[in-house]
């Protein structure tokens, strides 16, 4: 009789036709979950009312063109009570699919590589991984951002309750924290690819790996907890209701139960790959496996299978053939083996493994804990030290070799079968046309099979095969390699500056704009303004003060201290404060030359610590409508983009940094500017937000403004993929900047993206913005941050 709190088989389903790759527990119906297999489908199982406990196939998807690697279930909304189904495959396309009809309703594109997980989050926003090294955030139908940084296949993802983080695993060794797009921490520790993920709580998650090991971390980046006691990859993680005990399986056959840090239960399975599993509401465990079974576990005596069930999946488990290559039973001497007494001595913990000699056979049983005696798990086949006439079974076949093959950093595993007297380029074509891979391989492959196979007549693969295509031995745990401020802005005054963009159309009378500062403003008795004179605000805010005699006896001054090479004569030097005064004033008649333009272009090469009176003078003059055509036209502007993205490295001097800022936000003034850096987006927008760190008001106000111009010509404009990146650049910014300019400069920014563009609202809600800007709601100086902010609000309900 079982002991109580022991998962026991609750029923077997042999729906799919291939192995089952991913599981989810379904929203819809109550105790349902999904099913996705390498036989193209996906199936919604319901629990049934017959005797036998089981569940029936209420539903079976299909729209993907080759194998299907994982699932996920999309929370229900308005327009879809029930909730989605999403699936991704080896056709690099992810389907998405309701309860009401069996083809997608729609697929989402942009992957390169097979996507291989996939996990949704709140307010529809689903998170996918693949082989092609990247994880794409995606808003209904559509690309929202790529998360870029991985080197290797992305194996694993999730989404953690706090709404931003997103959290992936890789091939490459590595998990990634991301917030609102943006890698913000590196986990390292394990010694091959991460393979799964599970969140615990909000500050908690799981991780396995191929090293055979489990790993606890919070997201400050501290690993708490290491679990072993798989002995070969780990491929799937859950967590039971109670947010601490979890299950995992892996490549050893087995399921194991984890509670309270331990390893409390061990169940193997006739199959190699146990690759996936799920854990149901009620507690019950659903196992995906390689022999295309999915199986329940339960610890319920009400839904525990019957008495015959349970002997036939005993008795199914006895009659499995055990390679001793897997790693899992160690190198085995059958001479050295005790016979059948050993098995009268009980065991010392559950899922402990021992061999016996039977004859001229091996056998292995498993110490059952809760039954309190040893079960025969199999016959163990192709042990090192058996006679040569030994071969491997797979698939009801004797073999000399069963090669297993990890495509593509690791999996997923595939078997090889070879024979002595096999033509090596048969074999190694046939195994590519039944797992769908490319004709490509076929060199590559027979070449590995005749490699690893030279001078053998029979018997095993020898321990230094290498995989054809990650070109790594297999993982045998304990055999791998363990290789290893800048104050006020000293030109423009305080940094305050006016844009003289003028009244806002909308403006009421006797509103001021709220961007020049130049006159008092406050707000009406209301808590918020009868008309929104804050967004979208979608002509350029520029930096337009200046004190060009300040300036000018800076340029001079430095001018006689710098480098013989680079000294202005007084020729160049006239020409030059030419042109500062014509641009100061954009009503001036002075024409502008293109030797000016060429005097200023080369002057911004100066060395970095005496340049920046020379950037001031660019922020100015690229205003004007000659230099910014000339500077930013389709010849030279790539090159002057480079320019000011060397002067914000990071480690450069904060002056040149906040100057050169301003200069890309003017820069927008005209078409050309406009064009130009809307071209370089993603490069200018990513470099730029590296200087959130920079503890410096004006930089962060040049930032919240540039955010605000990209903003702003992105309004209207069909580009969700840009929008994208304005709310998670404002939302990384606002995490760090004080100064009230600048929040109130990234509100107008958040408020543009979102204004009628309903996707842009829903990805804002998922990056978490609502809760985010909520603080400033009740800023009561200036007004206008506490006014704009319950406007953006208001927009997000």
């Amino acid at each position: 009789m079982a002991s109580p709190n022991t998962y026991r088989l609750s029923c077997s389903i042999p729906g799919h036709e291939m192995d089952v790759r991913g599981l989810a527990a379904a929203v819809y119906p109550d105790g349902a979950f999904v099913s996705v297999s390498r036989d193209r489908t996906g199936r919604v199982w319901v629990p049934n009312s017959s005797p036998n406990r089981g569940f029936t196939e209420m539903h079976c998807m299909n729209g993907h063109t080759n194998f299907v690697s994982c699932v996920c279930v999309i929370a229900p909304n308005d327009m879809h009570p029930r909730g989605l189904i999403a699936t991704g495959g080896n056709d690099h396309n992810i389907c998405v699919f309701s309860l009401d009809r069996p083809d997608p309703m729609y697929v989402l594109k942009g992957h390169k590589n097979t996507v291989c997980t996939l996990s949704a989050g709140k307010f529809g926003t689903l998170l996918s991984g693949s082989w092609d090294t990247t994880a794409k955030v995606w808003l209904n139908d559509k690309c929202m951002m790529t998360l870029q940084g991985h080197t290797a296949a992305v194996w694993a993802v999730v989404i953690l309750p706090e709404q931003g983080l997103m959290l992936t695993g890789s091939a490459d060794k590595t998990i990634k924290l991301w917030k609102a797009g943006r890698c913000e921490r590196t986990f390292t520790g394990h010694e091959d690819c991460v393979r799964g993920l599970a969140v615990i709580n909000d500050v908690e998650f799981f991780s396995c790996s191929n090293d055979a090991s489990i790993r606890r971390w919070t997201v400050t980046g501290d690993c708490v907890q290491v679990y072993h006691g798989h002995t070969n990859y780990i491929y799937s993680l859950a967590v039971f209701p109670n947010g601490q005990d979890f299950v995992s399986t892996g490549e050893d056959r087995t399921v194991r139960i984890w509670k309270k840090g331990e390893c409390a239960q061990t169940i193997r399975l006739p199959a190699q790959s146990v690759w996936c599993c799920c854990v149901l509401p009620n507690g019950d465990i659903v196992v995906g496996a390689s022999d295309g079974i999915i199986r329940v576990f339960t610890e319920s005596d009400e839904r525990v299978a019957s008495t015959e069930d349970l002997q036939a999946f005993e008795d199914e488990l006895s009659k499995a053939t055990i390679d001793p290559k897997t790693g899992d039973l160690g190198d085995i001497k059958v001479e050295d083996l005790p016979g059948r007494e050993h098995l009268d001595e009980p065991g010392r913990r559950d899922g402990q493994t021992r061999l016996i000699k039977e004859g001229q056979k091996v056998e292995a049983y498993q110490w059952s804990m809760s039954d309190g005696r040893w079960v025969k798990i199999g016959d163990v086949v192709g042990g090192s030290s058996q006679s040569a006439s030994s071969r491997i079974m797979y698939e009801g076949k004797e073999y000399d070799f069963v090669f297993t093959i990890d495509v593509n950093e690791g999996g997923p595993s595939m078997k090889l079968p070879y024979n002595i007297s096999d033509d090596p380029w048969l074999a190694a074509h046939n195994f590519l046309q039944k797992n769908d891979l490319s004709p490509m391989f076929l060199d590559q492959v027979a070449n590995f099979i005749i490699e690893n196979t030279k001078g053998h007549t029979l018997g095993p693969s020898q321990p230094g095969t290498s995989d054809p295509f990650t070109g790594s031995g297999r993982y045998i745990p304990g055999a791998s390699d363990s290789t290893e401020g800048f104050g006020a802005d000293p030109f423009t005054g305080s940094g305050r500056y006016i844009p003289g963009s003028g009244p806002s159309a909308t403006a009421p009378v006797g509103v001021v704009d709220p961007f020049t500062g130049g006159s008092a403003y406050s707000s009406a008795a209301l808590q918020q303004p009868a008309t929104n004179i804050y967004f979208p605000k979608t002509d350029a805010v520029t930096f337009e003060q200046a004190n060009a005699t300040q300036i000018l006896a800076k340029l001079k001054e430095l001018n006689g201290g710098a480098p013989e090479d680079k000294k202005l004569s007084e020729d160049v030097m006239a020409k030059l404060e030419r042109l500062l005064l014509s641009v100061c004033d954009l009503r001036s008649k002075d024409q502008i030359t293109e030797e000016q333009i060429a005097i200023l272009w080369k002057t911004t090469h100066w060395p970095e610590d005496i340049v920046f009176p020379v950037l001031d003078i660019l922020r100015l003059a690229v205003r004007h409508p000659v230099v910014n055509a000339s500077l930013c036209n389709e010849t030279e502007g790539i090159q002057f983009c480079n320019h000011l993205l060397s002067l914000m490295a990071p480690q450069g001097r904060p002056a040149n940094q906040m100057l050169a800022l301003r200069t890309l936000c003017n820069c927008f003034s005209g078409p050309l500017g406009r064009s130009l850096l809307m071209s370089q987006r993603e490069t200018v927008m990513s470099q730029a937000t590296e200087l959130k760190s920079v503890c410096n008001k004006n930089i962060h106000i040049a930032l919240a403004t540039l955010v605000l111009n990209y903003a702003g010509s992105l309004h209207g404009v069909p580009d969700l993929e840009g929008k994208a990146q304005c709310l998670s650049m404002a939302s990384t910014i606002l995490e760090v900047v004080q100064d009230k300019e600048a929040i109130f400069r990234l509100l107008v920014a958040l408020g543009t993206t979102i204004a009628s563009e309903s996707t842009a609202k829903d990805l804002a809600q998922s990056l978490g913005v609502k809760s985010q800007i909520a603080k400033y709601s009740s800023v009561p100086d200036p007004a206008k941050v506490g006014e704009c902010c319950r406007l953006v609000l208001n927009e997000l309900q």
